[in-house]
This record gives C-alpha cells, sequence and structure tokens, in this order.
C-alpha cells in the first residue's frame, strides 16, 4: 500500500493513520490513549503514529496540554480519509439499529439520533450463508419462506442469483421451481435454507435482471414553483430531470416506494412529489422481459 507520496506503507500503520484523520475530521479530537486502546498497541507505539501523521500533515492538528488531547487544526484537511458523509450517517443508522456494534465503528462519540423507521428481525446468518454459498456455486436450496402473496406452504425450492436492497429490506433474486420462473425473496421471511443441490435453471435467462431501463423522472407539476426547485435540488436534476437506470426487475421497487406506479393527480402532490415519464415504456418492458424470460425457461426444460 502507498501513501499519496508514493511510499509504501504497511496496512495496519495506514488504518491508524486513517483513524487519526478519521477523528480529527468529525470529532475534531483524540487522544494518544484513543488509538493506543483501539488498535492494541503500546503508548510508545501509538506517539509515533502521531508523529509520523504530524509529519505527513503538519497542519491538521495541535496539541492541547490542557485537554491532553489533539485538536483539529483550522487548517486541517483530510490526507488519508475520504470524508464521506453518507458513510457517517448510514454507521449512525447501523448502530441504531442494531445491525453493528458502536466498538466496530471509529467513532468515540455520537451525536444524538433518533430512528423513525420499523425495526425489523434480523437476517439468519446461517440462512444467509447457504444462500451465499448456492450462489457462488450455482446451486439450488430447499428454503422455508412467510409469503403474504403466494401459497401458504413454506417450502420453496430456489435456486438463487444476486442480492439485493430495496428500500429497508434484502432480498434475494432467484429462479423459483414452483413457479417457474424468476422472483425476488424478502430475506426476512426466509427461516431455513438446506443443504446445496444442482442447480436447474441458467441466471441467463433472467432478463428482468439482466436487462435495464431508464427511469425519466421529473417533479409533480402539481407541486409549487419553489417546491419543483426544492425536488431539483435534493435530487441534483439537470434540466428539472432525472434519469435513474435500473435493473427491469428493480423497477418495479424504486416506483413502488416513489408512489410512481399511482396515475398523477390521484394523490396529493405531496405525496406523489416525483413523477415518472415514460410509465408505460418502463410497465411493458419489464411484462416484455418476463415473458420471454418464462418462454426460455419452457424451451430449455423440454427434452433435447
Amino acid at each position: 500500500m502507498t501513501d499519496e507520496t508514493g511510499e509504501v506503507v504497511r496496512w495496519g500503520l495506514q488504518r491508524r493513520l486513517e483513524f487519526i484523520d478519521f477523528r480529527l475530521f468529525w470529532d475534531g479530537r483524540f487522544n494518544r490513549r484513543d488509538l493506543a486502546e483501539t488498535f492494541g498497541i503500546s503508548a510508545q507505539q501509538a506517539s509515533a503514529d502521531i508523529a509520523l501523521y504530524t509529519d505527513r500533515a503538519p497542519g491538521n492538528l495541535v496539541y492541547d496540554s490542557a485537554l491532553k488531547a489533539y485538536l483539529r487544526a483550522p487548517t486541517y484537511e483530510p490526507k488519508l480519509l475520504h470524508a464521506s458523509a453518507e458513510r457517517y450517517l448510514l454507521q449512525l443508522v447501523a448502530i441504531e439499529n442494531r445491525w453493528m456494534r458502536k466498538e466496530d465503528t471509529w467513532f468515540d462519540s455520537r451525536p444524538p439520533i433518533e430512528n423513525i423507521s420499523l425495526l425489523r428481525k434480523r437476517t439468519d446468518a446461517q440462512v444467509l450463508l447457504h444462500l451465499l454459498d448456492a450462489i457462488n456455486q450455482s446451486c439450488q436450496v430447499e428454503i422455508e419462506y412467510k409469503s403474504i402473496t403466494g401459497s401458504p406452504e413454506p417450502r420453496r425450492i430456489i435456486a438463487p442469483h444476486a442480492l439485493f436492497h430495496a428500500h429497508g429490506r434484502w432480498y434475494v433474486r432467484a429462479w423459483s421451481a414452483e413457479h417457474k420462473d424468476f422472483r425476488d425473496y424478502n430475506l426476512f421471511r426466509i427461516d431455513r435454507a438446506s443443504d446445496l443441490q444442482a442447480a436447474a435453471a441458467d441466471p441467463s435467462l433472467d432478463f428482468e435482471w439482466l436487462h435495464r431501463t431508464d427511469l425519466i423522472l421529473t417533479p409533480n407539476p402539481a407541486l409549487s414553483d419553489s417546491q419543483r426547485a426544492a425536488i431539483e435540488a435534493e435530487y441534483g436534476m439537470v434540466d428539472g430531470r432525472l434519469v435513474v437506470t435500473m435493473r427491469l426487475s428493480q423497477s418495479f421497487y424504486l416506483m413502488t416506494e416513489h408512489n410512481l406506479d399511482v396515475p398523477v393527480g390521484t394523490l396529493p402532490p405531496g405525496k406523489q412529489q416525483l413523477v415518472l415519464l415514460n410509465h408505460d415504456e418502463v410497465v411493458n418492458a419489464r411484462a416484455t422481459a418476463r415473458k420471454l424470460s418464462i418462454d426460455a425457461i419452457e424451451r430449455a426444460s423440454r427434452p433435447a
């Protein structure tokens, strides 16, 4: 690993220097003990790391003898850290949702934070492991699934080939032996996964997954000028439009999340802030890809 000067830096040392940068950027301070305890190193090694960081970023920190801490200097600029606000905020949410422990992050203190989303049960690690093995080995697996739209019979045989996340839920994309097509399964509703078997489906026939489409979004025209301007700024629109390219199968989730599948004017503008300009095109493309996939699966299953 090399730093910005091209000098080779050991991975462990690089991580400790990044920790210093992280604490200075987000907390504005750290002390030698923070560094030593986080990485299990001696006080002498921590002092050496701080000296090295100071040598490479001399304008980034100052020592406050009263606080016995290093403080972010007015001239601070991140040297080793990609200052991602999204990563910082996502880690806060992950801790609040009990997805990760504070000890697994580099946080010293956290701002007051409240999570207003509904907490779901944790994904079973063994279930996820079976699904990942099935994906990596191109196999199928038997699961117990709690469906709210299909058969109440919990037993399913699926051949998963991908994972994806959509508005707060994790899904596995998989071929369904029961329906002879490709479907999405909510990871939170899978109770058990069995041993692997040879897969009876080819994921290259999942045309809804393989093919992408452009969703052309614009603020709801019923909004006021200032409201539309706020929406455009929030999503970084250009000329009042946002083009989102995504897999056909996943367009369903974006449309559902933002009420893009509801005819314009049915809901108050505040409940439907975005409008999908090419709604029919996207829906027809998804339906066509699904039909082609089902037909291809049927042909592939016929005896030679």
